[in-house]
């Protein structure tokens, strides 16, 4: 727990390479220069780190399920490989080797998603078999995709061009497409799911318009504008778990919260100000403008805000419920977790509360020099899983330690640990029965 200002200045810490929220935000999730580190996000003045993983140094993924004992992980040292641990237990369960890099993991109660550059692949979560593969996929080098983490959907987004903001929505249930969306006129930058799987959010490259869209339909619900001076690159998008709020974080020193809420005429009708009266009749101009104006006039602004003191490093944040009141969560590569309070009601700026050490103090951030672009140092934008990817090495490691079989597509299934219940039959991730085995879930 950490009281003390942030430096000024962007820092990067050394030992810090990719972070990411655990499907309802209540754990946290570090890669780092050693390996992993889990962290428990379910109280405000403490930070408690549950699990260090030291079986593979230079983690650029990790990602957890849930609050079960399943991590999934990815090293720089073999970028190809995929392994799934039980961390509780100290086991692997299984490993699976893919023909490129590793670009983004997502997982909920009854898949598992790998993303690679041109090709995705979906497995069965309760056994690790590979289900489906997506291959000649549109190029995306981020690895960027969304997996509705509501299992009884399971709703996969990703790019359905590599030149303009369409969406594809794909039914990992039912391995299905179920509708292209065409979001934005630029490649996409970000996508995310709210909690049951009937809303998903969207940005483009240029970062100055988000998007909300119904799904499965592909309606747009929402729209709003997160700046208009300059182009940003967005890092990070998550909704709130009623849906009500979806915040924002980029590579500049603002984050924005928005509010998704219908404006209808009664309430307009009810509250005669002055306000009112002015966005009536710009609203009756509009129909007279050029589209893009028009657009832009209809566009809601951020409902709440955050300053962060820094600029250019990566960081993703998420929305909680911590203690009984809504949270910001803010992830910086400098190594620290932000704690803010959000007002529900009147929103504005919102006030850090705590501030959060991911390192030992022992273990000093290094300074970013003025010369380097933030990308080189930190990870490149995945999605909103919000898991990152720092650049990955072009010589493949070895396969020759992976064993069994060869699925379509060119995963390579390594062995399973045979004492582990994945061998067994159907799966039990938690010895601490934190949710349902995934055989037994119902709606």
């Amino acid at each position: 727990m950490e009281s003390q200002d942030v430096p000024d200045g962007p820092a990067v810490h050394r030992g810090f390479i990719c972070a990411s929220f655990n499907q309802d935000t209540t754990s946290l999730s570090v890669g780092t220069k050693t390996g992993y580190r889990l962290f428990s996000v379910t109280a405000v003045d403490k930070l408690d780190c549950i699990h260090e993983g030291v079986e593979c140094p230079d983690v650029y993924i990790v990602e957890r399920l849930f609050s079960s004992s399943l991590v999934v992980v990815v090293s720089l040292s073999m970028p190809r490989r995929m392994n799934v641990y039980h961390f509780k237990k100290g086991t692997e369960i299984c490993n699976y080797s893919y023909s490129n890099n590793i670009l983004s993991v997502r997982l909920n109660r009854q898949r598992l998603v790998v993303c690679l550059e041109e090709s995705i692949y979906i497995h069965n979560i309760k056994d690790m078999k590979l289900l489906k593969t997506l291959l000649n996929t549109p190029t995306n080098p981020s690895g960027l995709c969304a997996l509705s983490v509501n299992h009884s959907n399971s709703y996969l987004a990703y790019p359905g061009s590599a030149t303009i903001g369409e969406i594809t929505i794909y039914d990992a249930n039912n391995l299905s497409t179920v509708t292209l969306i065409q979001a934005h006129d630029s490649p996409l930058a970000a996508l995310t799911f709210n909690a049951s799987g009937t809303k998903l959010a969207s940005a483009s490259e240029k970062g100055t318009v988000i998007r909300v869209f119904s799904v499965p339909e592909g309606q747009k619900l929402f729209e709003f504008r997160r700046g208009m001076k300059r182009y940003v690159s967005i890092s990070s998008l998550s909704f709130s778990a009623d849906a009500q709020f979806l915040c924002a974080s980029s590579n500049t020193e603002t984050v924005h919260i928005f509010k998704l809420e219908q404006h209808s005429p009664s309430q307009e009708e009810e509250s005669p100000t002055w306000s009112a009266y002015v966005g009536k009749m710009f609203t009756a101009a509009s129909t007279y403008l050029p589209t893009q104006v028009s657009d832009m006039m209809h566009q809601d602004r951020a409902f709440a805000t955050v300053r962060l003191n820094m600029f250019g490093l990566k960081n993703i944040c998420a929305l909680a419920t911590i203690q009984k009141l809504p949270r910001l969560l803010v992830a910086s590569s400098d190594g620290y977790l932000y704690i803010y309070n959000v007002d529900p009601q009147d929103g504005g700026e919102c006030v850090l509360v705590q501030k959060h050490r991911l390192f030992d103090s022992s273990e000093e951030p290094v300074e970013q020099k003025e010369e380097e672009k933030p990308e080189d140092i930190s990870p490149q934008p995945a999605s909103q899983s919000y898991a990152a990817t720092v650049a990955l090495p072009s010589t493949p490691p070895s396969s020759t330690t992976l064993m069994g079989y060869s699925e379509d597509g060119g995963a390579q299934k390594g062995e399973v640990i045979p004492e582990h219940e994945f061998a067994e039959g159907p799966v039990c991730l938690d010895d601490e029965n934190e949710f349902p085995p995934v055989g037994n879930q119902s709606n």
